[in-house]
């Protein structure tokens, strides 16, 4: 393993002997120079890992020197060492970009410890998360196995979803496919778990039924609106749990968690069916035997989630509610600004309903766009893309507006999306729908072992096009592609996110009950 290279500048460099000495018997190659003219020409020569600087020399200066050095190798981390306490001397170190800051007289064990803080951090990171992560691995196993209900499950994604944050650090690409190896075991699980019981459900209501999208206003929303509190009700389309703990940290200066729990979405998960369900209160057949109107099936040509704010209504009217409510739906950058800009006005009611679909445009994106792809090519890059993109956005914004009115925020979603990997083959007429996790159709042939087949939809409460149509979905990482130029479309859609089927990352969503810190 090559040795990490320091240089250390100091006009009184013979007496600092006994600290290189020490630095040496630990592994390290440390070379030397008395002025700051040395250590530019060494640095623009050599390659050093980290820089320890003197600030109080003859000639060019600690600060003089450190802004040549910057200009050679910005990356390189400075540690600017002084007798001074002098505040206006260390802010303009720091406002130069120092790494850190030692004061004279310096311990050796000072100079370890900003070493390890600032060049071997990541190897330090990557061996404690390889050595706690395997201490979990037999647990995971053991939890995977004995998951019998929803709960069991909500618990374990957790935890899985912990892990997949924390491995974002981690620079062991072997612990990296052990992991997803263990998570595509706990999705296979969870499959099995969706197909044994997804219909019973519906057919009776027990202890560990978890709550699913119809069920979010009545059984979460609506007893907060109750208590006399003004809500802010966010719906970030698509966003998965692991993302909402991603972009959770922007928001805890705002806004602290009163509850969080991960609820259940319906299938399919997709707008279409997840979210019209949130907002109605019902079931998708339901809306379409209640409100025709309202309801636009899979072979509509138009936006199926045009009647939002109208399917809310109904919920309201059919419990006996009067909530004055605004409901608002952001596509663009300047559709969220004027959402800002209008605070004040939306805030005077009961309920502000706020559906976001950047999530959503942006995993459709990745599949069109090839830099987008590039960008966001699994999930650790999507999360921190997705952060990104919230820390800058209207949203954002939106939410720390927010806490200058007192209002309780929510945030949730209407399904995840999972990277699929494995295609399984479907034949469908004109009239199979073209989703490439789930399909519904009356002609439809398919390999019965491969997907999950609901053959009489009015038990999930799903609409029928015809008395013989039927639904299929998806499990863990398959995705739908007709035989039909199969390399070409396995090609195009291989490793993309998408949704609609079963898979924990689809299923298990987040929703955040938040109140204000001010």
């Amino acid at each position: 393993m090559r040795k990490i290279r320091i240089l250390w500048t100091d006009d009184e460099i013979e007496l600092l002997s006994a600290h290189i000495l020490f630095l040496k018997e630990k592994g390290y190659l440390v070379k030397t120079a008395s002025n700051g003219d040395d250590a530019i020409e060494m640095i623009g020569n050599e390659d050093f890992d980290i820089l320890f600087l003197d600030e109080n020399m003859p000639g060019k200066s600690g600060l003089e020197t450190l802004s040549y050095i910057k200009d050679i190798r910005p990356d390189i981390p400075v540690v600017m060492i002084t007798k001074s306490e002098e505040e206006d001397i260390m802010e303009e170190a720091i406002g130069s970009k120092i790494s850190d800051y030692l004061i004279k007289p310096v311990k050796p064990q000072q100079v370890l410890l900003s070493i390890k803080k600032n060049v071997e951090q990541k190897q330090l990171v990557t061996r404690k998360t390889t050595s706690a992560y395997q201490s979990e691995f037999s647990k995971i196993g053991v939890r995977i196995n004995e998951a019998v209900s929803f709960a069991d499950w909500a618990d374990l994604f957790k935890k899985l979803s912990y892990w997949s944050i924390e491995l974002d650090s981690s620079e062991d690409s072997g612990l990296l496919e052990v992991y997803r190896m263990q998570e595509n075991e706990a999705n296979n699980a969870f499959c099995r778990f969706v197909k044994a019981n997804y219909v019973s459900w519906f057919e009776k209501d027990t202890d560990d039924k978890p709550v699913m999208s119809h069920e979010i206003f009545r059984r979460k929303i609506i007893p907060i609106l109750d208590n006399g509190e003004k809500v802010a009700f966010i719906l970030i389309d698509n966003l998965r749990y692991d993302q909402w703990r991603a972009i959770y940290p922007e928001i805890q200066d705002y806004f602290r968690i009163r509850q969080e729990e991960l609820y259940c979405s319906i299938l399919p998960t997709v707008t279409q069916y997840a979210r019209n369900s949130i907002f109605a209160g019902i079931m998708p057949s339901e809306i379409a035997d209640m409100y025709p109107d309202l309801w636009m099936p899979d072979t509509a040509a138009q936006s199926k989630n045009l009647y939002e704010k109208e399917l809310l209504l109904q919920q309201f009217t059919r419990l006996g509610k009067e909530y004055s409510f605004i409901y608002e739906k952001i596509n663009n950058l300047n559709e969220g600004r004027k959402l800002v800009e209008n605070i004040n006005a939306l805030v005077s009611r009961d309920l502000l309903v706020v559906v976001y679909n950047f999530v959503d445009i942006l995993s459709h994106a990745r599949t069109e766009m090839e830099m987008i792809r590039e960008l966001a090519n699994d999930e650790s890059a999507f999360r921190s893309l997705t952060r990104l993109w919230f820390t800058h956005s209207p949203l954002m914004e939106l939410i720390r507006e927010l806490t200058k009115h007192k209002v309780t925020l929510v945030i949730t979603t209407d399904h995840g999306m999972i990277r699929v990997q494995n295609p399984v083959k479907v034949v469908g007429d004109r009239q199979t729908t073209t989703n490439l996790r789930y399909k519904t159709g009356k002609n439809m042939n398919y390999d019965p072992k491969q997907v999950f087949e609901i053959e009489d939809p009015a038990k999930v409460y799903l609409p029928a096009s015809n008395i013989s149509s039927k639904f299929i979905f998806a499990s863990n990482d398959d995705f739908f592609v007709y035989p039909n130029n199969f390399n070409h479309y396995v090609k195009l859609y291989r490793n993309s996110f998408q949704h609609g089927g079963i898979s924990m990352q689809e299923m298990i969503l987040p929703m955040a009950i938040l109140t204000s810190n001010v």
